[in-house]
């Protein structure tokens, strides 16, 4: 039961969330509850009063005229009459009091307590009077001395039939009896019919309440249908749009505000898709151009190398400016022919023509290979190359050559930015993934370089030294190359403390990534 209402909860709170509609409709039919049942209980309890309040002065007038008449019979025997005239006198004062009311109340007859003398007249009450009970305050008001004759009334309960009761009123008079004393004639009167009425304008108050607030829902839900509907579709073309079909527009349906809004939104998406298609065109062009460009000069590029090549190899026999221009030749012509390799490499991938070739790979040997082709750039930085692989699953399906590519960048550029200290690899897996983690403990990033780091072209500190003589593509063709994996190349760095890249790939394609075995940065032995 627990589980089905907590599902019965969840799946609420989610129509809550993504409900407009449900949301809109739900609220108005509570506050407009709410307000109906403020005014059907206030409109309840004003006819509730005024019905008692109308009842109670209708009986208690009638009750007093019963009580003056009642006391009238008995002024009638004089100062001094005899028992046979006080019953008399009292049979006359009960006939006038039966005469006076009109309906058939319960009767109480007793003697005031606190009297000296003999009890002249019996105490009487009509069947059923006895049960009511009388409180000590009403007894008292109507004992009390006055010079004018005292009515009182008291809210009592009236027993019916079965044990049940229903809601009454006692009215208490007191009589001067000559030579007899002080008595109190009590008037009993059932309200059952004012109750019913009153039960009857209730019940008819909540049917009408809830008749109202069914009605008013079933209004909002015309209303909201007419209202969200559009924004609906606003909303599934808007998704549409997203997913780049770009095509859909909304239909425009007369000439209120929501016409308007649709006519606004299919000129916002006929720009939109304009602007997209000069920017892929532009796109396409650059692409192009940059595919051409390169491809063009590779053709010079190879004969300019192979002439610095010669040059190169004779620079022993050239004086020494001419040797050194030999060789700042020869580095710039094989830097130059890297941008355009990086260069041809990032229009592959601008153009989604870049595929994998994968294969079983061992990364701890692909590793260990990259490590051994860095180590003479890293002794000759000063740097130590360490690599830590506990073991475990480490082969895996991917492309060597992009992988290798991938190390290659960032074992270059831990040992530019090392400043000479010990350069970290650290190699492990899981039943999913892969992971491989170049660390660094030289000069580190601030965070807003570490915003920039995958950018093209961009570089931390340009007036460094480069020893690897790097393009600035070749964080950003990591990049793509992780992701080509479906993999993630992740970066932490601190100022003064280094940098760390953090390699992670699925141990088979097609598999998402849940998680890393490796944290970044990955924790350091003692």
């Amino acid at each position: 039961m627990r589980l089905t209402v907590g599902a019965a909860l969840q799946r609420l709170g989610r129509l809550w969330r993504g409900s407009l509609q449900f949301r809109t409709i739900a609220l108005t039919v509570l506050l407009s509850g709410i307000a109906v049942t403020v005014v059907g209980f206030a409109i309840g309890e004003s006819v509730r009063t005024n019905l008692f309040e109308s009842r109670r002065d209708q009986l208690v007038a009638e009750a007093g005229r019963a009580a003056l008449g009642a006391q009238t019979e008995f002024s009638q025997v004089g100062q001094s009459p005899g028992d046979a005239d006080l019953a008399a006198a009292q049979e006359a004062a009960f006939s006038a009091v039966y005469n006076t009311i009109s309906t058939g109340p319960l009767i109480g007859w007793y003697r005031l307590p606190g009297q000296e003398g003999p009890a002249l007249l019996e105490s009487r009450a009509s069947p059923g009077f006895e049960e009511i009970v009388l409180t000590d305050e009403l007894q008292d008001a109507v004992a009390a001395e006055s010079e004018a004759p005292q009515v009182v009334w008291q809210s009592v309960a009236i027993p019916g039939d079965g044990g049940a009761a229903s809601p009454g009123l006692v009215v208490g008079s007191r009589i001067t009896v000559p030579q007899a004393g002080l008595y109190a004639l009590y008037i009993a009167y059932d309200l059952g019919d004012v109750q019913q009425t009153l039960d009857f304008v209730q019940l008819t108050l909540v049917g009408a309440g809830l008749g109202i607030v069914l009605l008013i829902g079933v209004i909002i839900l015309f209303i909201v249908r007419v209202v969200v509907g559009p924004v609906r579709s606003v909303a599934a073309t808007s998704e549409k749009l997203a997913e780049g079909k770009l095509e859909e527009r909304l239909p425009v349906r007369g000439e209120d505000e929501l016409a308007t809004l649709a006519r606004s939104f299919n000129r916002m998406a006929d720009s939109l898709q304009d602007r997209i298609k000069q920017l892929g065109d532009l796109s396409t062009l650059q692409q192009r151009f940059v595919s051409d460009v390169s491809h063009e000069l590779r053709t010079p590029l190879t004969t300019i190398r192979l002439a610095g090549d010669v040059l190169y190899d004779q620079r022993e026999g050239f004086p020494p400016a001419t040797s050194r221009t030999a060789e700042l030749l020869h580095d710039q012509t094989a830097r130059f022919e890297a941008l355009l390799a990086d260069l041809l490499e990032m229009s592959r991938f601008d153009a989604g023509a870049a595929t994998l070739e994968t294969e079983p790979t061992n990364l701890v040997r692909l590793v260990e290979d990259a490590l051994e082709q860095a180590a003479p750039l890293a002794a000759e930085r000063g740097s130590e190359l360490r690599m830590r692989a506990p073991g475990g699953y480490f082969e895996a399906e991917v492309d060597g050559r992009r992988i290798r590519r991938i190390l290659r960048n960032l074992l270059d550029n831990a040992i530019d930015h090392g400043e000479g200290r010990p350069i970290e690899v650290h190699v492990d897996s899981d039943a999913g993934a892969v992971a491989i983690a170049v660390r660094d403990h030289g000069i580190g990033m601030s965070p807003e370089e570490l915003q920039r780091v995958f950018d093209r072209f961009w570089r931390a500190d340009p007036s460094r030294q480069r020893t690897t003589g790097g393009t600035g593509l070749g964080l950003a063709i990591s990049l793509e190359d992780a992701a080509l994996h479906e993999g993630r190349l992740e970066v932490w760095s601190e100022p003064g403390r280094g940098s760390c890249f953090l390699l992670t790939l699925p141990r088979r394609p097609g598999v998402p990534l849940e998680g890393s075995p490796l944290a970044l940065p990955p924790e350091e032995e003692p």
